[in-house]
């Protein structure tokens, strides 16, 4: 898979560690569980769209974008990394924030990613909960164009081919590191929600024949409808790196038990998981993506799912900053 013929502009720091979790290891008693941070992959505090804006980014220089639109809830990590790229870059930035949770709280609306939305410059409207986002955002655009702008529009979670190129090239390094550790990993877990990662994953694992599973813990949308969105989408990625059937249906496998309430809301399961993997590793998750997908693992090694001794890799897709937004969930526990 030869990623070296999309135009790219490197942004994140990379390669992003493969690191060992023992204490957690330890603590449930199961597999051997690794971590791939890419919490750590620089812009704005770090997380995983800055792998899927540097083919994103290109795209748009390439087109003579001079502002860049994307959307996503109020909380987006992916609203606030387009917001530090762009601005690294020179662009202009405009967010389309949703409001998926009905939260009115200043910690929610004025703090964590939106605070920093706005240190880099972005202006934002703010918009109820709406299905067709992508839409509305058309018609921003399309205003933004008839006053003479040349908008480059990024779909939510930057999860179209092109964004998820980013993540084939993770599978890539991924099995490189791997490999150069002597590491056997058995199964891959991560969080999924607008299916680029997945998507992504899928495509790269199985384009170059990996034979590692991949499971999507589900933050927002049922399994069948999960299942299918990351299914189309990294069928289109395999065919645009020239890989046509490359991915199998039986490839895409989501658990959407975690969801909780909805997107965006805490389970007690996510607040565990935060609190564990912040006391045991020194790591620190977001509440909404990492926090719930490592929920989901922790449950289905208490389950049994996976044996002693096998290697699960966990995708850390950042956002930790989100916790800010979140401090009412994590109010000191009685000593």
């Amino acid at each position: 898979m030869n990623l070296g013929r999309f135009p790219r502009i490197r942004l994140a720091h990379l390669p992003t560690p493969l690191e060992h979790l023992p204490n957690l290891s330890r603590a449930l008693d199961g597999p051997e569980i690794w971590i791939k941070r890419d919490d750590c992959t620089g812009m704005s505090s770090g997380g995983n769209k800055t792998r899927k804006l540097e083919f994103l980014l290109a795209e748009a220089r390439a087109q003579g974008a001079d502002l860049i639109l994307t959307q996503g809830a109020t909380q987006s990590n992916h609203a606030r990394q387009t917001a530090a790229c762009a601005a690294r870059l020179g662009l202009a930035c405009h967010l389309l924030l949703e409001d998926r949770t009905g939260r009115t709280d200043a910690d929610y609306t004025a703090n964590g990613n939106v605070l920093l939305d706005h240190l880099h410059g972005a202006t934002i409207e703010h918009h109820a909960a709406n299905p067709d986002m992508n839409g509305v955002m058309a018609g921003v655009a399309a205003r933004f164009a008839a006053e003479g702008r040349r908008p480059y529009a990024i779909p939510g979670g930057g999860s179209n081919p092109i964004g998820a190129l980013g993540y084939v090239n993770a599978a890539i390094e991924l099995v490189a590191q791997a490999n150069d550790l002597g590491l056997r990993i058995d199964h891959v877990v991560h969080a999924t929600g607008s299916a680029g990662t997945q998507a992504g994953l899928v495509a790269g694992l199985a384009g170059i024949r990996s034979g590692v599973p991949l499971l999507g813990i589900g933050v927002r949308a049922p399994r069948d409808r999960q299942e299918e969105n990351v299914f189309r989408l990294a069928t289109q990625t395999a065919e645009l790196c020239g890989c046509p059937g490359a991915v199998a249906r039986g490839d895409v496998v989501a658990n959407c038990d975690y969801v909780g309430a909805g997107y965006g809301i805490s389970t007690p399961g996510s607040v565990e998981a935060i609190r564990m993997l912040a006391r045991l590793e020194g790591i620190l998750l977001d509440p909404v993506y990492s926090g719930k997908g490592m929920a989901g693992l922790i449950d289905l090694i208490r389950r049994g799912r996976f044996r002693r001794d096998e290697n699960v890799v966990f995708i850390h897709t950042g956002g930790s900053v989100g916790l800010f937004a979140y401090a009412g969930d994590f109010a000191p526990e009685p000593a």
